[in-house]
């Protein structure tokens, strides 16, 4: 077993890639440790990313009133959750968002248009907006748009866009499952439009959604043909509303072994790829979140879209303390690196930072036994331990 994954880290650090009844053995097979095999991922992913991670912040910039029958979507026509819809967000706005993704040490600021496709209206507004925040920021960018042609992808590029997020989600055999309203060719249409007009492609998919593991299987493998250069792999988190809302794969729960298997096999699948932990890790990683860092190598920060995620700060302590680097294109901003330099401090420092585990104080014990026995309602609708 110990010279198979030492092929198998010997492979991914040439840029090849295993076999199509390798990739499947990882999920199948439970007698390939999960260590070794994290520490065989851990060796692709070091020889060609090294111990940084990238973050990066996605924000909504139009929600809701999707004429899409997704059935994992909250924003679907098919879905009863309990959303915000609005329509395309000003430039302002859409600044603001920006300001904030550089200034929690974001390396790529991540846009998602809700709705089939954009409207030329869209895109001209879409294309100043990403110009402005390149210049102003300098922040790589990523956009998600829904179908898309090559003319209006080559608009986007000629805007500065660096990359265009579209992922394929699921396996063709499967896709019948989730939507109706649309296809698998025409996602594909749409990276291959994209690729077409000189913007880099941002395609993964979300496990969960009651595929098997040979579907996870094909999309590794069609992300690895496409040459994919940034996999998102996130993990369904279930939304009451919605048709699909309960995460299975092959017919059991994702539990945190098998999501780190499925990230294993896309380090190994695709060995030269970005490969972000996406929505669901809070939720199905749980307590192993830092050891995903072995095979991935970037990671979102502060929520996903519909739901809440870990915070920055959180997230960037993760980082630090599994004994990775978070990449940035310059210096922290300069609230973040009094943030970060305690961290690194550790002792007794890391418990004066400001996060869920601050240590009690006098007058807030006084406080806590003051209200003993009382038990607020909660604020917020709560999913899959997260909020919405």
């Amino acid at each position: 077993m110990q010279a198979r994954l030492n092929q198998w880290a010997e492979l991914g650090r040439a840029g090849e890639s295993i076999s199509r009844d390798e990739a499947l053995s990882i999920l199948t097979d439970e007698s390939i440790p999960l260590l070794t095999l994290l520490h065989a991922a851990g060796q692709v992913r070091e020889a060609h990313f090294g111990r940084d991670v990238l973050i990066h912040q996605l924000h909504n910039v139009k929600s809701g009133a999707c004429p899409e029958d997704c059935g994992y979507c909250g924003q679907s026509q098919s879905s009863d959750a309990p959303i915000q819809a609005y329509r395309l967000k000003d430039r302002e706005a859409i600044m603001a968002e920006a300001r904030q993704a550089r200034d929690n040490g974001a390396y790529r600021y991540c846009m998602v248009l809700s709705g089939r496709g954009p409207s030329d209206e869209d895109i001209d507004h879409m294309a100043e907006c990403i110009a402005e925040v390149k210049s102003r920021f300098g922040l790589r960018t990523c956009l998600s748009t829904g179908l898309l042609d090559e003319a209006k992808a080559r608009r986007l590029a000629d805007a500065g866009l660096d990359r265009l997020n579209h992922n394929l989600n699921t396996s063709e055999r499967h896709y019948g499952e989730i939507c109706s309203t649309h296809t698998y060719a025409d996602r594909v249409k749409t990276l291959r439009a994209a690729r077409a007009a000189g913007l880099d492609l941002c395609s993964g998919l979300i496990v969960g959604m009651g595929e098997t593991f040979d579907d996870l299987v094909d999309v590794a493998i069609q992300l690895r043909d496409f040459d994919v250069p940034s996999i998102p792999v996130n993990f369904l988190v279930p939304i009451e509303g919605n048709r699909v809302n309960e995460a299975r794969v092959a017919g059991r729960a994702i539990t945190p072994p098998m999501a780190l298997r499925v990230l294993c096999l896309f380090r190994l699948v695709n060995p030269r790829a970005e490969i972000r932990i996406g929505a669901g890790r809070e939720g199905h990683l749980r307590s192993m979140q830092a050891l995903a860092l072995h095979p991935a190598n970037s990671l979102f920060v502060d929520g996903y879209l519909l739901t809440r995620g870990s915070t920055t700060r959180d997230t960037i302590a993760m980082i630090i303390d599994a004994g990775f680097e978070v990449r940035l294109d310059s210096a922290w901003p300069e609230e973040l690196a009094h943030f970060v330099a305690q961290v690194k401090a550790g002792g007794s420092a890391a418990f004066d930072i400001d996060h869920s585990g601050e240590v009690i104080r006098d007058d807030r014990k006084r406080q806590r036994h003051a209200s003993r026995g009382a038990i607020a309602a909660p604020a917020t609708l709560r999913v899959n331990g997260l909020e919405v």
